[in-house]
């Protein structure tokens, strides 16, 4: 009921503040057997962690991992897999002048209306800390997807703010703290981002993530489609204004002599449906797009209201990703391999080996 779980099979729970103790998830059905270490969750982890370049958040957090269950000589044994991660570089104080008020765009209006109580320590449980949990979660289901299946999850940033990136490699997407497939556009990018910091403004970004080797027949034919729990897992990540699978809007200008994939003996001609067909995959790469909005805490400052409904200007101090889509396209493979653990084992559990 309070949100806080998705799955039905593979489920994970995720819990924690941005500036508590700690955050961590439960992760509760990974099958038994799989080698499991710190060390194969960690890698991920690194990959979203914070402070790691000049253009996002400076908050120097190390993100080690704790397996707590679930793991007995170094496989896993059906059980729940208990995840910690400790918060050691918090400071709470940069936000005691928000603390009775709300930042324009950000989750502390709805929070406070909702529970009549919110946390304005880094935005507390609203806060993208809390994808760090998911991100570990998703590394343990992209290592068995990967050695049951061969599945590849891979994802890169196509556009930040008004800078569209071309693709040019796969190679390419590790060695740029933008995650970006073109290596001639990242100095455009530095500076774009550098200027941004100047500014104390933030931007959008447009984030794809495409797994391949997926084999055809997971998902249900009408509540529970594939594309659908895509959609609805991408849009719990923080910042996703939209989500596109396949050709997206981009069909809005198709026919559908030219969107419908046609079939040959070798395989599909193209893939406008972005790898799920009737809300079950096709056996072609799934292809996810991801909207991501400007962060709200900026250094400008903005009209807003107190608790008591009284005209305020909020100034958001503190450490804040300028854009959160630079240190998103890790957290969009995990909520994607997600999703396909669950129906992978929803798919076994109903047709068995098929």
């Amino acid at each position: 009921m309070s949100g806080n779980t998705l799955g039905k099979l593979f489920c994970v729970t995720n819990f924690g503040e941005s500036h508590g103790p700690a955050i961590g998830a439960v992760v509760d059905g990974c099958p038994a057997g799989l080698s499991l270490s710190e060390a194969d969750i960690q890698i991920d982890l690194d990959r979203r962690r914070p402070g790691t370049s000049r253009y996002v958040t400076q908050r120097r957090e190390a993100d080690k991992v704790e397996i707590l269950s679930g793991v007995y000589n170094g496989v896993t044994t059906g059980t729940p897999i208990g995840l910690l991660i400790r918060n050691t570089d918090a400071r709470s104080k940069d936000y005691s002048n928000i603390a009775d008020t709300f930042r324009p765009g950000h989750a502390d209006y709805s929070y406070w209306k909702k529970f009549g109580e919110r946390d304005p320590r880094g935005g507390g449980r609203s806060s993208a800390r809390l994808t760090a949990p998911t991100v570990a979660a998703g590394a343990i289901a992209k290592k068995w997807l990967k050695e049951t299946h061969g599945t590849l999850i891979r994802g890169f940033m196509s556009q930040l703010g008004p800078i569209a990136i071309p693709f040019e490699s796969w190679d390419e997407v590790p060695r740029n703290p933008f995650y970006a497939p073109c290596e001639s556009i990242v100095p455009q990018l530095e500076t774009f981002m550098d200027q941004l910091r100047r500014d104390g403004d933030s931007v959008g970004a447009r984030v794809e993530v495409v797994a391949e080797g997926v084999p055809a027949g997971w998902g249900e034919p009408l509540y529970d489609r594939l594309d659908a729990d895509i959609a609805h897992v991408m849009m719990g990540l923080n910042a996703v204004k939209g989500v596109s699978i396949g050709a997206g809007f981009d069909c809005v200008e198709q026919r559908g002599s030219g969107h419908g994939d046609e079939l040959t003996p070798a395989g599909f001609k193209s893939n406008n449906a972005g790898g799920v067909l009737g809300g079950i995959s096709s056996g072609q790469p799934i292809r996810v797009s991801l909207a991501i909005k400007p962060t709200s805490s900026v250094r400008i400052e903005r009209d807003s209201v107190n608790r008591a409904g009284e005209p305020v200007v909020v100034q958001t101090l503190g450490r804040h990703d300028p854009c959160v889509g630079i240190r998103a396209t890790p957290i969009a493979e995990a909520m994607l391999a997600l999703v396909l653990m669950d129906h992978a084992l929803r798919q076994r559990g109903q047709n068995g080996a098929r």
